[in-house]
């Protein structure tokens, strides 16, 4: 009797499928470090303003090589963080959630992108009650938004984004002061895909990660501290800091496509990719 012997298992790498998106972003013309509110700012170190312009000028154009669109704020004297334009506001099927920050330092730029919406026809603005950083805590999926607490956005304010946008909401609980923003310890990929740090995530919400994405991309510490989880996916191309080379090996196992950019001058004010890139959503 004869045996055939068993094929291997084949595993297809699932074809990806870019999409347009519309991006606003913060020119750093006042970027400076001039105070601490994170791990990885330091008064102290000197900061090359024209380099962090050239670095950023370099991720504007590689969103419009890509064909997306890039929107533009003013950015205001005395705000050096504007730059950081996720943590302005969270926008979803046109609807406009806007920031409050926790620390004085940056209360400013709250309003200002608000009044940037309203300015461009945006009617449904929220100005909120409770403390929330924009997307820098509020990362959406296809089904859920993921919500960072544990250093800035509240609980209140996890509780207020579901009843205003009627979107579930889960909380993630972030321990690691070094990642202090979920967008530095989780990126979405695609609708229901995305890579994470687990040791920036307490032991309950690492189960709950776990649990919604079991296919998750994993990232090493050493991923993890070139801010390499701060980048930004139209579903097939992932812009990442350069430095990353780990995961831009597994994301191409799986099927994306990463390209690297180096914004070290922005790393010093605690910010990269995903920092300085706001998804405007505004199509349901």
């Amino acid at each position: 009797m004869s045996h055939s012997a068993t094929a291997p298992v084949q595993y297809r790498t699932p074809a990806r499928q870019a999409r347009t998106r519309r991006y606003l972003m913060c020119r750093p013309t006042y970027f400076e470090v001039s105070y601490r509110i994170n791990p990885w700012m330091d008064p102290a170190k000197p900061v090359d303003r024209d380099l962090a312009v050239a670095q950023w000028e370099r991720l504007r154009e590689v969103y419009l090589g890509l064909g997306h669109q890039v929107d533009l704020i003013e950015p205001l004297p005395g705000t050096p963080d504007m730059v950081y334009a996720a943590n302005g506001a969270t926008v979803i099927d046109g609807k406009v959630l806007g920031a409050r920050f926790r620390n004085q330092e940056r209360a400013a730029e709250g309003p200002a992108y608000q009044e940037w919406f309203r300015a461009h026809g945006y009617t449904d603005v929220l100005d909120p009650r409770h403390v929330n950083e924009g997307e820098g805590d509020f990362l959406v999926t296809g089904a859920w938004i993921l919500a960072g607490t544990g250093f800035r956005t509240s609980p209140q304010g996890h509780a207020e984004a579901q009843e205003f946008f009627g979107r579930p909401v889960i909380g993630l609980e972030l321990v690691d002061p070094r990642y202090y923003h979920l967008d530095t310890a989780l990126a979405v990929l695609d609708d229901n895909e995305v890579m994470y740090n687990p040791a920036a995530f307490s032991p309950g919400s690492r189960a709950v990660l776990e649990r919604l994405f079991p296919t998750a991309v994993l990232a090493s510490a050493a991923d993890a501290e070139v801010f390499g989880l701060n980048a930004v996916s139209d579903g097939r191309n992932v812009v990442l800091p350069q430095a990353a080379v780990g995961l831009a090996d597994q994301l191409r196992r799986h099927g994306f496509e990463p390209i690297g950019v180096d914004l070290f001058e922005l790393l010093k004010g605690g910010g990269s990719v995903k920092c300085c890139t706001l998804d405007v959503r505004d199509q349901r």
